[in-house]
């Protein structure tokens, strides 16, 4: 008789190596602090850089759009699925970037795995940064094209890919603009340079730069001024937009072309009216975020700062994301057990997310918090730390 046994097994091994982390179920909304099992916890997980999930302007464009177009969209874009706000929400995001036209995906991680496996052919090749999105990776993963792989931010290695790479058709160099498990910032002018000088596409993934970096949050196109120069802009409507989704801006050539090829497109319902009616209010509010923009990097700098006087390590950390670098993974999921116990919720994050040597507790700062926030947080973490030896 057929039964799971392997997979109770593999689960059991999970847990004996202190990786087996069953789900959280909040009671309440994302905010600075929710509510856990009755109890108020300090949110330090979250991606919600901007407090966008529960802004007023935002829930009563949702309201309104299913009082007027109902709960769902009612199939597939490109059958009757698409609405005039949705067309409306592509012509204000593609303004918002910078570029000819924008076409939203049901998520970041349908947007990279439509739009590599339509690019890619056997004939092509694609090189990648080691440490890209796994949504990325898969998205490669999908296609027949030739990989390559340099280490990560190592622009020589890039070079020496690209120079290896004169006889494909098409050579598209995939980074993320910032790196979600470290914090840190690609390095796009060397890449944009380097792929110009060997007729590369450059593809960049900024779901955790976009809200965060260039003006009004426009991403690491705008950050580096790269405006032109950047073929495919991926974003998010999750994150710090406050919705979900994903997007790509490009050329309207390449949209034109992934209505046609993009499979999770071309197959999966779009987004509800609510959803997106909420994407194109927070595009305004976006346009007004300038404090809440400098209010994130000002907490950002100061947690930063205080958690490396404390004698943690936090990696190459240069953004809001900060991760607290432990290493075993049992040791990473005692620190995030122990850190929930003083009243803060920072996810263990270990093997196979990131190496099974590097796992880290990732705090993520938000405009939200208060400085009295980011200090309880801190004092958390001076009795956790001391607890284990890390500090």
């Amino acid at each position: 008789m057929a039964n799971w046994n392997t997979l109770v097994q593999e689960l059991e091994q999970l847990k004996k190596e202190g990786r087996y982390r069953p789900l959280t179920v909040w009671e309440s909304g994302s905010n600075a602090w929710m509510t856990l099992k009755g109890r108020s916890v300090l949110q330090m997980s979250s991606n919600n850089y901007l407090g966008l999930t529960d802004h007023p302007g935002m829930k009563k464009a949702a309201i309104q759009a299913v009082d007027k177009y109902g709960v769902g969209s009612g199939s597939v874009r490109t059958i009757t699925g698409t609405l005039d706000i949705q067309h409306q929400l592509e012509l204000e995001l593609a303004q918002f970037k910078g570029t000819e036209a924008a076409l939203v995906f049901q998520s970041g991680f349908t947007a990279n795995q439509g739009i590599l496996g339509s690019l890619l052919g056997p004939e092509d090749v694609v090189i990648s940064d080691e440490l890209n999105h796994a949504s990325i990776i898969d998205g490669i993963r999908l296609t027949k094209a030739q990989r390559k792989v340099f280490a990560h931010k190592n622009m020589d290695q890039l070079e020496a890919a690209l120079q290896a790479s004169a006889g494909f058709q098409k050579r598209i160099v995939v980074t993320d603009g910032v790196f979600s498990m470290d914090g840190d910032i690609a390095p796009l002018p060397t890449i944009v340079e380097l792929a110009e000088k060997y007729d590369a596409f450059v593809y960049v993934d900024d779901a955790h730069a976009s809200g965060v970096l260039g003006k009004n949050g426009k991403g690491s196109t705008d950050h580096f001024g790269l405006h032109g120069r950047v073929h495919i802009q991926i974003g998010t409507l999750s994150k710090a937009i406050g919705a979900v989704g994903g997007y790509v801006a490009c050329d309207q050539v390449l949209k034109d072309y992934l209505i046609h090829k993009a499979r999770p497109f071309l197959f999966s319902t779009s987004h509800t009216p609510a959803v997106t009616a909420t994407c194109l209010a927070a595009i305004q509010v976006l346009q007004q975020s300038g404090d809440l923009i400098a209010k994130l990097w000002e907490n950002a700098t100061y947690f930063r700062s205080k958690v490396q006087a404390l004698g943690f390590d936090t990696g190459m950390s240069e953004t809001p994301i900060i991760p607290i670098i432990v290493g075993n993974p049992a040791m990473t999921m005692q620190f995030s057990d122990l850190l929930l116990q003083e009243g803060v919720f920072a996810q263990g994050i270990v093997y196979p997310t990131v190496a099974m040597d590097k796992g880290r507790v990732r705090f993520i700062i938000t405009a939200q918090h208060t400085r009295e926030d980011l200090d309880f947080a801190l004092n958390a973490l001076h009795h956790a730390g001391k607890q284990l030896n890390l500090i």
